[in-house]
């Protein structure tokens, strides 16, 4: 007969940690040139905002110089920054929104 050797271990599993991807703050920096109506208009139609809540947004900016309008993963902010600005400079203003990473 032959000798089998058979070890009982438990199998070990180990999950990878997966992190958490970056968020990113799209970021709306007052100018004393574009109309407020037309930033309320764009903070609307790109961040889906209701009227009062994009007024305060444009109002933080116009008295802090900038103001943080969302938090997102780096491709969906770097893709609505840009669009935000390009819908700016189509009306040929200087509407500018930026992004950067969330500490």
């Amino acid at each position: 007969m032959a000798d089998n050797d058979t070890s009982l271990k438990p199998k070990t599993t180990t999950k990878p940690k997966l992190e958490r991807p970056k968020l990113y703050k799209i970021i709306l920096i007052n100018d004393d040139y574009t109309p407020r109506e037309f930033v309320i208009m764009v903070l609307k139609a790109v961040f889906h905002m209701s009227e009062e809540t994009g007024y305060r947004m444009m109002m933080t900016a116009h008295k802090l110089g900038v103001c943080v309008i969302a938090v997102c993963a780096r491709d969906i902010a770097e893709s609505k920054a840009k669009e935000a600005t390009d819908l700016g400079k189509e009306a040929g203003f200087p509407l500018m929104f930026t992004t950067e990473p969330e500490e």
